[in-house]
């Protein structure tokens, strides 16, 4: 590559990182912005002071110029009038001929720099300051030397000037010469002087040094006075509103810590401003909050209390019904077939009321806290097909077939084997429960921190918004609608629990008409947490997967007879759980 190409990329290299620190930095600026309210209240007061100190300052520089160069001209005028009156009377006998002009105006304008206070170098002090005179004659330049007679600095007179006063007027002007000092501003005045016939103007010449310095102190005063200014109330405004913000801040992070459970937060509240009275507000609200938490606590320690021991004091005579149950159902063809049907009936409804009584003390063993997990190094594939095993019969009753998408290597994590094959027991009984006797598709997936399952049915799908509802414990999208496994409206509340314990995800997707999705995902260890899902929630293709279809195998004949069919695996499942 050639040099001026590298140097080339160098530079647009470092362009475009200088353009990304710049973004960086305003976008950084931008926030502290949006967030800070006593950072917008200071910057818009220094914004509108700024504007109300220049305005000031340029009126107040405005008008003592003004001032100055009033106060100039009126005394420029005044001298002006003596000066033409004292060099009138110098030349008023003067031969119009004369060779000797330029003496004579020499000597003119001794009379006035001879006056009381005179300086060297022709400078006069009066009351409109110094002044240099300038005397012209006003007959053409010399047709030979083309040169004009005059006596003073000729040459610091403006042309337009000497046009006006040539004409017989009074004229004055404003300029800037240069002279060994450099620049110099001054004001020139020319009036014509009546002489023995002879047109001649004087020139008085007034340096406007002091002047100039005037206005540059009054300049930099202005300056100085307007930047202390704009820093005093820089600090007022911050003040001010420190003292407005803070207790407002401080209520913000009052706020936070009792939103993260500290109850006992309160704010200070001293004297009986309009802060204090906030703060009282604030405390009564808190400690208002904190009565009704504890009180919900203590009614939700109740409810679990009291849905554990109901649980556990239905099993009792449970036990005793179900063993009068199995009784009359094992010596049911020995009944009439109303009374003979009337015990398959008993015995189904004791199944459910069994998964029941399990479902219900999970949920207040999980509500209570005191779930735990037995985690053991698991290949998901065998939980998946556990899992079917236990719906095998509900699925071949609806006639749905299950297409399972696994790897053909192990899928390990380490995870509690009874938990999970629960909830791919509950997800599967519920796509069955929705399939409408279309396909079902699992698929099973991994990446280096996760593992995915996810469960799709083509049925009647959910509404938007019910995706959460559908984890709400006793909810159902359709409590009319034929269900083939009869179940207690707890299943993927529990599911949803068992995956937060594994520090995992149980989502939910849905379209009506189109069937719905549940995916779990699980990291592969304990203390990983999830930034992702190796299975997208909303399904589309096969994700790489071969199409592994399993058909169902078909019933044994004990399967093929009368079915006590329960929610998931079953009642037997739910004892050995518990």
């Amino acid at each position: 590559m050639r040099p001026g190409a590298q140097h080339a990329r160098t530079l647009a290299h470092r362009g475009r990182r200088l353009g990304a620190d710049l973004r960086r930095r305003w976008a950084g600026l931008g926030a502290l912005w949006r967030r800070s309210l006593q950072l917008r209240i200071v910057v818009s007061t220094l914004a509108l002071s700024s504007s109300v100190v220049f305005v000031l300052g340029m009126v107040l520089q405005t008008q003592i110029t003004s001032k100055l160069l009033e106060e100039k001209h009126s005394a420029v005028y005044i001298q002006n009038e003596i000066s033409v009156k004292k060099v009138e009377r110098e030349l008023l006998g003067v031969d119009p001929v004369s060779e000797n002009l330029q003496s004579k105006f020499a000597s003119a304008l001794a009379t006035l720099t001879a006056a009381p206070g005179a300086h060297e170098g022709a400078n006069n002090h009066t009351e409109a300051g110094a002044f240099t005179p300038v005397l012209i004659d006003g007959r053409a330049a010399d047709p030979i030397t083309r040169t004009t007679s005059s006596v003073g600095p000729f040459h610091e007179v403006p042309e337009d000037l000497r046009k006006m006063v040539e004409a017989g007027d009074w004229g004055s002007q404003n300029t800037t010469v240069t002279r060994e000092s450099g620049r110099t501003p001054i004001y020139v005045i020319g009036a014509p002087v009546r002489t023995a016939g002879r047109a001649v103007q004087l020139y008085l010449i007034f340096p406007l040094t002091a002047e100039q310095r005037t206005v540059d102190v009054v300049q930099s005063t202005l300056f100085v006075g307007g930047l202390v200014l704009l820093l005093l109330l820089a600090g007022i405004a911050n003040l001010v509103t420190r003292q407005v913000v803070h207790p407002v801040r401080q209520a913000a992070e009052i706020a936070e810590r009792f939103a993260d459970g500290n109850l006992e937060e309160r704010m200070s509240a001293v004297g009986e401003d309009d802060v204090a009275r906030l703060a009282e507000s604030f405390n009564e609200m808190a400690g208002s909050i904190q009565s009704q938490i504890q009180q919900l606590e203590e009614f939700g320690t109740l409810q679990r209390r009291f849905t554990s021991d109901v649980s556990h004091e239905l099993r009792t005579p449970l036990t005793t019904v179900r063993m009068a149950a199995d009784v009359l159902h094992a010596s049911r063809e020995q009944f009439p077939a109303g009374l003979a049907r009337s015990t398959e009936l008993l015995v189904n409804e004791l199944d459910r009321f069994e998964v029941l009584l399990a479902d219900l003390l999970e949920i207040s063993r999980l509500d209570a806290g005191v779930a735990d997990l037995s985690v053991e190094s698991v290949d998901v594939r065998s939980l998946v097909d556990r899992s079917m095993a236990a719906v095998r019969v509900i699925a071949l009753n609806a006639g749905v077939a299950v297409q399972v998408h696994m790897p053909q290597t192990e899928v390990v994590a380490d995870i509690d084997f009874r938990r999970v094959e629960r909830i791919l027991r509950n997800l599967l009984a519920n796509a069955v429960d929705h399939s409408e006797g279309r396909p079902i598709e699992v698929r099973v997936a991994e990446d280096p921190e996760a593992v995915a399952v996810t469960v799709r049915d083509h049925g009647v799908g959910l509404r938007p918004g019910q995706e959460e509802l559908v984890f709400t414990r006793f909810w159902r999208a359709d409590p009319s609608r034929n269900r083939q496994t009869g179940g207690t409206g707890l299943g993927l509340a529990i599911s949803l629990e068992d995956a937060r314990l594994h520090g995992g995800w149980l989502d939910a997707w849905g379209e009506v008409g189109r069937g719905a999705c549940f995916r779990l995902t699980l990291p592969k260890r304990p203390g990983i947490e999830l930034t992702g899902s190796p299975l997208p929630l909303n399904p589309t293709g096969n994700h790489g997967l071969p199409p592994l279809v399993t058909a169902l195998p078909a019933p044994s004949e004990q399967e093929q007879e009368p079915q006590r069919q329960t929610v998931g695996a079953g009642a037997q499942h739910q004892e050995e759980e518990l």
